[in-house]
This record gives structure tokens, C-alpha cells and sequence, in this order.
């Protein structure tokens, strides 16, 4: 095992002119980056970063991401990537439940105590060698909210550190180009990003997603390997069909889609256009218990299913926690192989059952043959455009507000992002307009999170004991 950091200064060694990030139009070679990120470290150590402290990132995607990444890895810290437009009061939570010792991306003096580094920073030229080479214990700690809403890290069990021998991961192969489209505050964008800028590939970053610019970006600097969430493959069929087909994808090797349920009818688009044979799917929590993984020639003769596990172990079981047989729908629950913990939560309590299982909260079954096939969460969670979202942690903001007596958040299907987000309250519009209250919960939440439409009503929404039956008012109002 070597660390990441090793890692890179050997890529650099080898070539170091070659392209290492490009985003925007801007590249970086490997050399360049690696010198921006030790100047970087440089900076940070000087204002008192240290080993196995939280580097919390909270920039867009950009080259400024890797650049913080390898400040943090090279002091032996740990980086922890969030949006960078979350509201100041949510990102004052996630900073003080990480404790962490500086924020990239926002404002000198924006939070309180903590070295403040802007977006676009570059720190000044140094030399880098005074800096003692430790290893990071933990490699990425990005942020989820939990079914309290409350925030939460998911820490990685696993240091900054790879096998130079192994096998490249995820379909990579030596030489090739990742185009990642997804933001890379989130954790699968950032693990397909840093793993294949740590295996010599040639990453190249949306700012944000865009149909056409995703196939531009793949025809032009011959991407093979495409990250994607279904909301985004939705999007890329949706253009005329002369635009998508004239861009020329001959290099792409692979096309990984996770984080959300995809539509049978959306993948089979897909299979249909680029061959079953580039088409893979990925299931998995942040927390890599384990995964599932199926490939498109497997898909074709279990429709529906997210795959095998590779590796570890899934097993279904009742509301008492006991096994269920093939077929049978019940609660999803993953145990790892490995004897040390692939993670851990700072600001939660993991689900578990004797006998080192753990559960994200997912409904499913396994076929006869060990096939996994997911149904609704278990949880109320509202998955919108791949990401996680969680209404109780919408309806304490909106409760806070003086004219809403009580308040429900749902998901309503939606073609384009798979779900949006509805609140029921129980108010007085002439005391508190929509307009308000989307004014209201955009100082508080991020964009996404605020809800689409409202509806208003003058019943509670809970019972005595604060209890929301939020499957219950969703089934009311979607067509029987």
C-alpha cells in the first residue's frame, strides 16, 4: 500500500505534463496540480491545519475540489466535501458537528474560528518539503442528512492510501478519460472522480450538468468512462434525437448509473443506443458496506434488479427481523466481509442486527438466484435528481415559521427528476403567502431542498404523540 499522495507525485513523476482535471475549459496537468495543492498545504499548515483534522470543502465543481483534496491529504487531515450552497446556518452545522479546523470555499472570517480559504484562492508559491508525510487516516467524510434531518458525516474506514498493484477499479482503464457530469460534493461523483484521477485517468468536470455539454465533453476529449444518475440520462434522451446522435461516443468504454431507481423503459433506451455491453448499474450506501452490481447483458434477463453483491452479503427480512425467502419483499440489510468497519457516523447511530448487519433503511427482495431488486425506502426519504432528501429535516425549518401550525413533506413523482418535493401545511395564506414561505425556507435551506409546491389545509398534520403518517397522505393525493 502507498498513499495517495505517493500515489500522485508517482503519476507526476511518470508525466507530468499530462492532463490530470480539466473543468470549464481550464486543465491542469498533474505537475501543476500537485504544485497548487502542496502550496495549498503550505497555507493551511501555516494557519494551524494538522494531522487528522476535518478539511470541510464547500466549493463548486471545479479544479479548486482536487486542489483542497490534496492540501488535506498531504497534512494528514481528512477532507469533507459539501455543497457550497448551503445556507450559512446549515453549513455553521455540518463545520461545527466536523470540528473542522478550515472551510475551502467561502469568505475570509465567514466562520468563526476557522481558516477561511475563497473559491479561486491560490495559495502563494512554497516549498512544500518542511511538511512531515503522514498519512490521513480516513480518506473522505462527506455529509448526509439523517431520518431526524438532522446532519450527519459518514466517515470512511478506509485511509488515503491503494495497492498500486490492484486492478484499476470501476471498468477504468489505463489512460482513459472519466467525464463526470455530477457534483462533486456528493459521494459518488467524488469517488469516481478521485479514482480516476488516482489511476492516471484524465478527469473531465462539469461545472454543472448539461445534456449536450456531457456529450460534447465525451466526443472531445474521448471520454471512456460517463457517470450517471437517471434524472441525467432522462435528460440526455430528451434531446432531439439529430443532436444526440451526431456526437461521436466510439471511445466510451462504460456507462456507470447509480444513486437513484432507474425506469426500465429509461435503461432499455440506453441499452437500445450504446449495447447492453457499456451499460453498468451500481447500488450502494456512502457507508460501502457493500454493493450490488449488474451489468447490461445481466439486466436484459433480470429487468429491474441493481445486481449482485461484490463483494459482502445482503439478506431480506420482516418487521422482526427475520430472514425472508426469495421473492419476498422486505427490508434490505448488508454485512460486510472485511474485519475492519468500512465507516463511521459522527452525529448518528448506525441500524443494526446481531451479527454485524447493518440497514440503510431500503425495502427489497432477492431472487432465486441472488439477484437484489429495490422497493420504496422504508424510510420516508425523497430521492430528487440523485439526491437524498429528507422531509423531517424540511419540516422543522418550516415549523419554525410563526404562521404554520403543522406541516407534512412528500414526494410526488416527476418524470424528469423522479420525485419533487410537496408541503402540506396547516396555515392561513393570508397569514403566510407561498411566495413568503419560499422566501422563508430559502435563507434556511438549500435550493434543492425547498419544496415545489404547496398546498395548505386546516386540519393537523400530526397526531398527539407528533406522529406524521407521511405515506398516507401521499397515497391521498396521487391518481388512483
Amino acid at each position: 500500500m502507498i498513499s495517495f499522495i505517493q500515489r500522485l507525485e508517482d503519476l507526476t513523476a511518470e508525466a507530468p505534463l499530462a492532463p490530470a482535471v480539466t473543468c470549464a475549459g481550464d486543465t491542469m496537468s498533474r505537475v501543476e496540480l500537485l504544485k497548487a495543492g502542496y502550496n495549498l498545504a503550505v497555507y493551511l499548515h501555516k494557519h494551524g491545519v494538522r494531522e487528522d483534522d476535518m478539511v470541510t470543502v464547500a466549493v463548486p465543481n471545479s479544479i479548486d475540489f482536487f486542489i483542497a483534496y490534496i492540501a488535506a491529504w498531504r497534512l494528514g487531515a481528512t477532507p469533507q466535501p459539501i455543497s457550497s450552497r448551503l445556507p450559512q446556518r446549515e453549513l455553521d452545522a455540518i463545520i461545527e458537528l466536523a470540528n473542522s479546523s478550515a472551510v475551502i470555499g467561502v469568505e475570509e472570517g465567514s466562520v468563526a474560528n476557522r481558516v477561511c480559504v475563497p473559491t479561486g484562492f491560490r495559495a502563494p508559491d512554497a516549498e512544500a518539503s518542511h511538511l512531515p508525510y503522514v498519512l490521513s487516516k480516513a480518506w473522505k467524510a462527506p455529509t448526509s442528512g439523517g431520518s431526524t434531518g438532522r446532519p450527519k458525516l459518514i466517515v470512511s474506514g478506509d485511509p488515503a492510501a491503494l495497492d498500486p498493484e490492484a486492478p484499476l477499479p470501476l471498468m477504468m482503464q489505463k489512460g482513459g478519460c472519466l467525464v463526470m457530469p455530477g457534483p462533486l460534493y456528493h459521494n459518488g461523483p467524488a469517488v469516481w472522480s478521485c479514482q480516476a484521477w488516482l489511476n492516471g485517468l484524465h478527469v473531465v468536470l462539469l461545472p454543472r450538468f448539461d445534456a449536450t455539454g456531457t456529450l460534447e465533453a465525451i466526443q472531445k476529449y474521448k471520454g471512456t468512462v460517463l457517470y450517471m444518475v437517471p434524472t441525467m440520462m432522462k435528460r440526455i434522451t430528451r434531446l432531439p434525437e439529430e443532436e444526440r446522435l451526431s456526437f461521436d461516443l466510439s471511445s466510451l468504454q462504460v456507462v456507470w448509473h447509480l444513486a437513484e431507481p432507474c425506469p426500465e423503459w429509461l435503461k432499455q433506451e440506453w441499452i437500445d443506443w450504446l449495447g447492453a455491453e457499456r451499460i453498468f448499474e451500481l447500488y450502494a450506501g456512502t457507508e460501502g458496506q457493500t454493493a450490488t452490481v449488474i451489468t447490461g447483458q445481466e439486466w436484459l434477463t433480470h429487468r429491474g434488479s441493481v445486481g449482485k453483491t461484490v463483494p459482502g452479503t445482503v439478506k431480506i427480512t420482516d418487521e422482526d427481523g427475520a430472514e425472508l425467502p426469495a421473492r419476498e419483499m422486505g427490508e434490505v440489510w448488508m454485512r460486510s466481509l472485511r474485519e475492519t468497519p468500512t465507516y463511521k457516523y459522527v452525529g448518528a447511530v448506525a441500524r443494526t442486527l446481531e451479527g454485524g448487519w447493518e440497514s440503510l433503511g431500503d425495502m427489497g427482495y432477492l431472487d432465486t438466484e441472488g439477484y437484489l431488486y429495490l422497493g420504496d425506502r422504508a424510510a420516508d426519504m425523497i430521492l430528487s435528481g440523485g439526491a437524498n432528501i429528507y422531509p423531517a429535516e424540511i419540516e422543522s425549518v418550516i415549523q419554525e415559521h410563526p404562521a404554520i401550525k403543522s406541516c407534512a413533506v412528500i414526494g410526488f413523482p416527476d418524470e424528469d427528476k423522479g420525485n419533487v418535493i410537496h408541503a402540506i401545511v396547516e396555515a392561513d395564506p393570508a397569514e403566510i403567502s407561498e411566495a413568503d414561505l419560499k422566501t422563508f425556507l430559502g435563507e434556511r435551506l438549500v435550493i434543492y431542498k425547498v419544496p415545489r409546491t404547496f398546498e395548505y389545509v386546516d386540519f393537523a398534520l400530526r397526531d398527539d404523540a407528533g406522529k406524521v403518517r407521511r405515506s398516507a397522505l401521499r397515497a391521498e393525493r396521487l391518481p388512483k
